[in-house]
């Protein structure tokens, strides 16, 4: 056998020689690199430069790896790191094959075999390859490699890792479907996934910034059924009950933190409907640190009413609007504003959302007992100053929040209701005294959330017709409309991220009185609007004549 040239040299190791080291390498259950690499005294980089020497192949370090594309419909992202080989695109449309053990038995064959064409060999270190692919994880799609099969039952295995690796790696199709379907809405931020079982299969949707978007589907009707079973599975629900709703929640593990996941089960004509709540709550009380409600995009004169109504030592501040509309975040973030540590603030929530750093936070439990309106009589006992109760659904709760801020606590609560006028009447409704309840308001603030324009695509658009009408009321002077076109950084729709508006209503002593009066609700708006108050509508049509997003999100979400 002829021996290697010193490796100071860099020689390139004899055919014979190299073949004997890749048997030896074999029977020890080794890579060639890795044994290479252990008689270069632990330098990869050297062992590799005489292997690529000895091969006549080029070297190919991350720098030149990162400027190339993957061919994953050829080798997939799982099979690539389980083989520690990569195949990649040139710019001229051929493909490179990269090797960390070019003496692995059958790669080469398995290669050409995929690209059925010229494929140039190249060298590479396996931690140069693992790195490649580490990053490309980030920005990989896992429902894009996902085929559809024809399930043969679901699973009682519980995924609680959703890397792209364990994806490709899982033999049941109904699992890779479910897990890829749980990484990909991740990724994408969702906050929803809905599952929807159809005549022909299954419709996955996520929603993003507060709109569905379709995101993939399967076809077969079996294939839809094992799905929604395998989402039972995990949420420890009665798969063979498909009559009736059902509620659940599993966990899964995703960038090194648990996310949980609420699951609801809603029986359709063609099956089983899923809807799965994606709550984040390791990222989202990260969000928490320093929230202020700059962070939510209110315009200057709606975050000073807010802070100064937050800042009062009683009385009650209401947030209002549609599920989803942001309520509960703005009035964390004046929690966040005030809480100096001065002050006892007791929270009472179903459930708790994020996780306040020196604030007492109650979940309820109406399992066991513990509504909104038992918890909130114990919190008057517990010596607070201020109180938040996460929302006010019946009148019981009304009455004790109502009496809570006319006894010296600030009340921060949210309830339902279309606009800050129409809150009078919903408490009313819930037979709430209107003396009392104007005697603790101080303040309304009904809120939306709007998209804003992707700031990759957005351009110039021409005015809509009819936008005039409705921005009579403001300056158009310089009004600049605009939309974005759609790209892949906001998956199409023109828009990415949202931001709040609101109107708010604070309350004075004419105003009281006149709606303990029971003026007309007309009459009530006119006083408020001619005293400063602006209008949903009003507020988000500055945005849209900024350009800051478009006249049809403008009519998407306010009336």
């Amino acid at each position: 056998m002829n021996a290697p040239l010193p490796l100071h040299q860099g020689g390139a190791y004899a055919a014979a020689e190299l073949a004997q080291l890749g048997f030896r390498a074999r029977a020890q259950g080794e890579t060639l690199l890795q044994m290479l690499t252990r008689e270069a005294e632990g330098d990869a980089a050297l062992a590799l430069q005489r292997l690529a020497a000895t091969l006549g192949l080029p070297v190919l370090v991350l720098a030149d790896l990162e400027a190339l594309e993957p061919a994953y419909e050829r080798l997939p992202f799982a099979e690539a790191a389980q083989r520690s080989c990569l195949l990649l695109r040139t710019a001229v449309g051929g493909y490179r094959a990269v090797l960390s053990d070019p003496l692995a038995t059958g790669l080469r064959d398995m290669l050409e075999e995929r690209v059925a064409g010229p494929l140039e060999l190249c060298l590479a270190t396996a931690g140069d390859i693992a790195a490649y692919l580490a990053r490309r994880e980030e920005t990989l799609r896992a429902l894009d490699g996902f085929a559809a099969e024809t399930p043969s039952g679901a699973t009682d295995e519980t995924a609680v890792d959703l890397s792209l690796r364990n994806i490709g790696e899982d033999s049941s199709p109904v699992v890779r479907l479910v897990n890829s379907t749980l990484y990909d809405a991740l990724k994408s931020g969702a906050s929803d996934i809905h599952l929807e079982s159809a005549a022909r299969g299954l419709s996955i949707k996520y929603r993003i910034d507060g709109v569905l978007s379709t995101a993939g589907g399967i076809d077969g009707a079996q294939n839809a059924e094992q799905a929604i079973s395998r989402i039972k599975v995990m949420s420890e629900l009665d798969i063979s009950e498909r009559r009736i709703p059902q509620d659940g929640r599993f966990k899964v593990r995703a960038g090194g933190r648990e996310i949980d996941i609420r699951v609801s089960i809603m029986p359709s004509i063609h099956g089983e409907d899923a809807v799965l709540r994606i709550l984040d709550k390791e990222r989202l009380a990260g969000d928490m640190q320093g929230l202020r409600l700059e962070a939510l995009g209110f315009d200057e004169a709606t975050k000073g009413v807010i802070r100064r109504l937050a800042a009062e030592p009683y009385g009650m501040l209401l947030t209002t609007g549609p599920t989803g509309s942001g309520k509960t975040t703005t009035l964390y973030a004046a929690i966040n504003e005030i809480n100096h540590g001065r002050d006892k603030i007791v929270t009472i929530e179903d459930p708790v959302e994020y996780q306040l750093p020196g604030v007492l936070q109650i979940p309820v439990n109406d399992k066991k007992g513990l509504t909104f309106a038992r918890g909130l009589r114990s919190i008057l006992r517990h010596d607070p100053d201020k109180i938040m109760v996460g929302e006010i659904r019946d009148g019981e709760t009304a009455q004790i929040a109502v009496q809570a801020a006319l006894t010296g606590h600030l009340v921060l609560t949210t309830v339902h209701a279309n606009n800050a006028f129409d809150v009078i009447g919903r408490f009313t409704h819930m037979g709430v005294d209107l003396y009392s309840l104007v005697a603790a308001l101080n303040g309304v603030a009904a809120q939306r959330l709007m998209r804003v324009n992707c700031p990759e695509c957005t351009r110039e658009v021409a005015p809509p017709p009819g936008w005039l009408a409705t921005a009579a009321a403001q300056d158009v002077a310089g009004a600049r409309f605009c939309a974005g076109a759609g790209c892949a950084f906001c998956r199409g729709t023109g828009f990415r991220g949202r931001r709040a508006i609101a109107e708010v209503l604070v309350l004075d002593d004419e105003l009281r009185e006149m709606i303990v009066g029971k003026e007309s609700a007309r009459r009530i708006k006119e006083f408020a609007l001619a005293r400063g108050t602006r209008l949903l509508r009003d507020v988000g049509m500055d945005l849209v004549l900024r350009g800051e997003t478009s006249y049809e999100e403008l009519c998407r979400v306010v009336r």
